[in-house]
């Protein structure tokens, strides 16, 4: 357990949580802590899909700007390298990732969510990349993973203004999943997450992969991914669980094993 990151089980399902009084400002003390948190995971066999919260106030309301703020070129081009990095092995996890948004996804609390796969946020909850206000541009992953995710110009208005969206707006473009009240953020979050621990993980981590791969490269590319994911997918119990039902019960009654 880290000093302002620790990790959660609850069964099959890890949480993530930041904590980091008052607004789980993003340093690089919290970059690592997530980092090991994220390779914890990675390890851990029975870890079957991941929530990422910052408790019931703030997901993460930013970058903490005294520690950036005096930097040259030289040391923030490593500094947001780190940041980089740990949001990307964050993307990169085989399980199902949830981020469960309360208060504020800001600057580098709005990529860190971005890195995930699904958004669940509260009513009230503010998101956005205002580091444009600052005199910079989002430098750990936001002017990559937004236009993919809402599209090349919305995530031009976001960015080049800086502003913040609510939630039905973000709703709306693609920006979250979901939207619930404050108080059931994190619960709605586990209720996601649980969903997909308890269905055919290995599957799971074969779409995630071949989508996100596939997302880089061309069709062609894509397509062999997919295939080579498909016909690998044939040597797996699940995979035998699965059409097995289908055939003897019909679809949806599956009790799948992860394996």
């Amino acid at each position: 357990m880290g000093e302002f990151v620790r990790l959660e089980r609850d069964g099959a399902v890890a949480t993530i949580r930041l904590d980091r009084p008052k607004v789980n400002a993003l340093n690089g003390r919290v970059a690592a802590e997530i980092a090991d948190a994220v390779e914890e995971v990675r390890a851990a066999d029975d870890v079957r899909a991941v929530v990422v919260w910052g408790g019931e106030r703030v997901f993460a309301a930013g970058a903490d700007i005294k520690e950036m703020a005096d930097q040259q070129t030289a040391s923030i081009y490593r500094y947001i390298g780190g940041f980089q990095e740990v949001f990307s092995a964050l993307e990169a996890l085989p399980q199902v990732t949830v981020a469960a948004i309360n208060g504020y996804a800001l600057g580098g609390g709005c990529e860190l969510a971005l890195a995930c796969d699904f958004r669940v946020c509260a009513r009230d909850a503010r998101i956005g990349q205002p580091e444009i206000l600052l005199g910079v541009i989002p430098g750990a992953g936001g002017t990559q993973r937004l236009p993919r995710l809402i599209g090349v110009a919305r995530a031009k208005d976001l960015i080049y203004s800086g502003r913040s969206v609510e939630a039905d707006e973000a709703l709306a473009i693609g920006l979250v999943d979901e939207v619930v009240e404050p108080e059931r953020v994190y619960g709605a979050a586990l209720e996601r997450a649980r969903r997909y621990a308890e269905g055919p993980t290995v599957a799971l981590m074969a779409a995630k992969h071949a989508i996100q791969q596939g997302m880089q490269a061309d069709l062609g590319t894509g397509l062999l991914i997919e295939r080579q994911a498909f016909a690998a997918l044939f040597s797996t119990e699940d995979q035998k669980t699965g059409m097995r039902s289908f055939l003897e019960q019909g679809p949806g009654k599956a009790r799948f094993a992860g394996r």
